[in-house]
C-alpha cells in the first residue's frame, strides 16, 4: 500500500500511521484458513453449518449449488452452507424443551438413546441454502411413534443436521476434490458425541485443533503472515495449528448410517 493511501486511511479512521493494514477474508474463508492442504475439509458447527474445502485450482459445481471463490490463503475454495445447524439444536433444547443444559441433552440423553433408522429429522427450520436453495423448505420429524422418547428425538436432531452437512460433502466430491480428514470448529466442536457422529456419517477422520474459534484464529494467522512473522500461510499453519483430538469412523455406526441415508433421501422432496 502506498504511504499516502495509508496516511489517508489512518486519518479517516483515527489510528496511528504505524498500524499495519493487512488484507484478510470473509468469516468462513478466514475461519478455514488452516485448511491449506488438499484433502482436509473444514466443518463449522455454528448457528448455520458450513462445509469448506480447499482447492489448488478453481472448481465450480455444475448446478451452482456450491460457492466457489478465492480462498484467504491465496488458493480457491468450495463451500456449502446449511442454514439451521447448531441453530436447530438450540431450537430443540432451548425453544422446545426450555433448557440450556446442552451437555445433558447431547452427552447424556442422546448418547444413551438407541439408533433408529425410522426416526428422521429434516433440519430446514429457516429454509435451506445448500443443496436446496429454497426459502420455503421446512423442517420435520418423520417416523415418530408412541415408543419414542425425548432422547431419541435429540439424537435424531443431531443426525438430521449432520446428514444435511453431508449433502455439501457430496457436492464437493462431485467437483473432483478428494478429502480424507475433517477439521471441526464452532460451538458444536465441544461435543464428543457430535464429532463421532460426523466421523460416522461422513465416513472420514474428524480432527479438533487447538482453537475452536476459527475466524479469530484464522485472522490472527493472516495478520502474522502479513507482518512477515512467517513466509507463507502454509508455514504459519504448520507452526501454529495443533491437532488435539481425533475421532475415527465406527464401522458398525457407519454401516447403519449408510442405510439411513437411503431412507432419508426418500423424504426430501421439493
Amino acid at each position: 500500500m502506498y504511504r499516502k493511501d495509508k496516511k489517508n486511511i489512518a486519518q479517516k479512521y483515527g489510528f496511528n500511521e504505524e498500524v499495519k493494514i493487512i488484507a484478510g477474508g470473509g468469516d468462513q474463508a478466514t475461519g478455514a484458513v488452516g485448511v491449506v492442504k488438499d484433502g482436509v475439509l473444514s466443518v463449522a458447527l455454528g448457528t448455520s453449518g458450513v462445509v469448506f474445502a480447499n482447492s489448488s485450482s478453481y472448481r465450480a459445481e455444475s448446478e451452482a449449488r456450491l460457492h466457489s471463490f478465492c480462498h484467504a490463503n491465496g488458493g480457491y475454495h468450495q463451500m456449502g452452507v446449511m442454514l439451521s445447524a447448531a441453530g436447530a439444536l438450540k431450537w430443540w433444547i432451548e425453544g422446545v424443551n426450555k433448557s440450556k443444559d446442552y451437555t445433558y441433552f447431547v452427552e447424556e440423553e442422546a448418547k444413551n438413546s438407541k439408533f433408529d433408522e425410522k426416526l428422521l429429522f429434516l433440519s430446514y427450520l429457516t429454509g435451506e441454502r445448500t443443496p436446496h436453495n429454497d426459502p420455503d423448505a421446512r423442517g420435520a420429524f418423520i417416523g415418530l411413534n408412541i415408543q419414542h422418547e425425548r432422547s431419541d428425538m435429540t439424537r435424531s436432531v443431531l443426525e438430521g443436521i449432520t446428514f444435511g452437512l453431508r449433502d455439501s460433502l457430496e457436492l464437493i466430491k462431485g467437483t473432483g476434490v478428494c478429502t480424507d480428514t475433517i477439521r471441526v470448529s464452532g460451538g458444536g466442536a465441544k461435543s464428543n458425541l457430535w464429532k463421532q457422529m460426523i466421523a460416522d456419517i461422513f465416513n472420514l477422520k474428524v480432527e479438533t485443533i487447538n482453537s475452536t474459534e476459527g475466524p479469530a484464529f484464522g485472522a490472527a494467522i493472516l495478520a502474522a503472515v502479513g507482518d512477515r512473522c512467517f513466509h507463507s500461510v502454509n508455514e504459519a499453519c504448520e507452526k501454529l495449528i495443533q491437532v488435539i483430538d481425533t475421532k475415527y469412523p465406527n464401522s458398525e455406526n457407519k454401516h447403519f448410517y449408510e442405510k439411513n441415508i437411503k431412507n432419508l433421501n426418500v423424504y426430501i422432496m421439493f
